[in-house]
């Protein structure tokens, strides 16, 4: 127990013990611990948000394999994401740092492996970051635009469509907003976060009751469960293969959950809530989530229109059907706008996260010396804010999006990368749990017991399944504007990885890099 000397006050035993661990981990304290298993939870839900996902991904799934292939394949992708969340959550416990995945490849590669397995786990890890906050701040500006678009009179009423310079200075300021928000003490972001999680629930609560108590028209279970879309335009007519291009709707609706990892250093407890905010965040969402998709698949009645590109929404499905099914009743579209703009704040609220979750991996990761000029982005100010890193992951962001201006096929090329660059980084330390470290893993009080190799090893699997589908050309015959990026996005990651470590890193990284006798 503390005791009382001159008058100071009794210590606090868990901040102890967190900052003993972090000691133990090679790490000091520098950063403010200030958030409780909820906040841990909000962040990872937040950046989750199935509001901001299934919305902003609806196009994709109903293109490639329609109402079935999304509320089924979404219970598909919900149990293996389970597997990879779980065997995260374990590995969590037992090394609760913000470098979170790198730090985890480089405990469990083995002594001669683990420098370049945490170099090319990091460097997945924070591009597939960046290339999230890309994707979801850019598809807010989109929806911006269609809610501007529809509130106007709708592209067959003269409605104003902004042209792409227009969405990209949209983009730019919903980035610099996200920056100025991140640039703010942990107390005041931690409220961001629960505010994410709080809309997110509160929102599909909202639209499940309202969407269908207004629709006039609504599609039977059958056509939800068993309605499969074969002619989405793109020349490719096998069932198997439509369905596997559709499950990027359910994947990307999942990711960010090593959020909760990131926040470790500044969590409370946080060898159980770091795992506790993964597996929850996870768990919450896929509920949540399918009960979106269902709700927004009931109005689902003509596929065909809500794709054309001359509808009201300008192509954008569930702007078009929520402004339908409004319309219908009440003879006016208002309500759909209106449910686009709870959408919206949510996919705001998610960007948020994404900026927070970014600043933590480059903080950690320059704190090890990964990063060029890894000695400015690891400052923290005067609040415990790595502020540098923050406006560096905004700044990237915004560079990313500049390929929207080239080649919109290119620009979607981020959804893939965020989803697979991310899912990468998330496989990377199970594959070494499940192999190199099968009997040396010493688990933390979160753990899996004897499943722990099974479900790692399930979750590698899935993650490498997952990975070869989105690589798969989108659209037959392939040419420039159907073509698939992904490949080439996904390659030049590791491509460029694996070149800077044998020609330079490979001479100077160690890994992680202890700081905890630093003055």
């Amino acid at each position: 127990m503390g005791t009382v000397e001159a008058g100071l006050p009794l210590a606090d035993p868990a901040a102890d013990a967190d900052r003993a661990r972090l000691q133990q981990l090679g790490y000091k304290q520098e950063l403010k611990r200030g958030l409780s298993v909820v906040s841990n939870f909000a962040f990872s839900f937040a950046i989750i948000s199935v509001l901001t996902g299934v919305t902003t991904t609806y196009n994709t799934g109903l293109r490639y394999g329609g109402p079935a292939s999304m509320t089924l394949g979404w219970l598909v992708v919900a149990a293996f994401n389970g597997c990879v969340a779980l065997s995260m959550a374990e590995i969590c416990s037992a090394y609760p740092t913000s470098g979170g995945l790198y730090y985890w490849s480089a405990k469990l590669a083995g002594k001669d492996w683990a420098p370049l397995a945490s170099w090319v786990t990091g460097w997945f890890n924070i591009v597939g970051q960046w290339a999230c906050t890309t994707s979801v701040d850019f598809s807010l500006a989109q929806l911006i635009q269609v809610i501007v678009l529809l509130s106007t009179g709708g592209a067959n009423g003269g409605g104003y469509l902004a042209s792409k310079y227009v969405v990209l200075a949209i983009y730019t300021a919903i980035l610099i907003v996200h920056g100025l928000i991140n640039s703010l003490p942990i107390q005041w972001l931690s409220w961001f976060g629960q505010l994410g999680a709080f809309w997110n629930v509160a929102g599909v609560f909202v639209l499940v009751i309202a969407i269908p108590s207004v629709a006039k028209e609504r599609a039977s279970a059958e056509f939800i469960f068993t309605h499969f879309n074969t002619e989405n335009g793109m020349g490719i007519h096998g069932k198997p293969y439509i369905l596997a291009l559709g499950l990027l709707m359910s994947q990307y609706s999942s990711i960010g959950y090593d959020t909760s990892a990131h926040m470790t250093e500044e969590t409370k407890n946080a060898e159980w809530s770091g795992p506790m905010g993964i597996v929850s965040s996870v768990a919450l969402s896929s509920i949540f989530g399918w009960i979106y998709l269902l709700t927004l698949t009931s109005v689902v009645t003509d596929i065909p229109y809500l794709l054309d590109t001359s509808n009201d929404a300008g192509g954008y499905a569930i702007a078009q059907a929520l402004y339908t099914t409004f319309h219908r009743r009440y003879g006016s579209g208002v309500g759909g706008i209106a449910c686009l703009g709870i959408i919206a704040v949510a996919v705001f609220l998610c960007g948020t996260a994404c900026v927070t979750s970014n600043s933590r991996m480059g903080y950690a990761f320059s704190r090890d010396g990964a990063m060029p000029f890894s000695r400015v982005w690891h400052r923290v100010n005067k609040q415990e804010v790595p502020l540098n890193v923050v406006w560096l992951s905004v700044s990237v962001a915004f560079v990313m999006a500049l390929t929207s201006l080239g080649s919109q096929v290119a620009f979607q090329a981020m959804v893939s990368i965020a989803t697979l660059g991310l899912y990468i980084s998330y496989a990377l330390p199970i594959v070494f749990r499940v192999t190199t470290a099968r009997k040396s893993f010493v688990p933390g009080p979160f753990h899996l017991g004897r499943y722990g190799v099974a479900v790692g090893a399930a979750a590698v699997a899935w993650v490498a399944l997952v990975t070869v589908l989105f690589c798969l050309p989108v659209a037959y015959p392939v040419a420039k504007d159907n073509f698939n990026y992904t490949p080439a996005a996904v390659g030049g990651v590791l491509a460029l990885s694996l070149g800077a470590w044998v020609l330079h890193a490979r001479f100077w990284f160690r890994g992680p890099v202890t700081n905890v006798g630093e003055a």
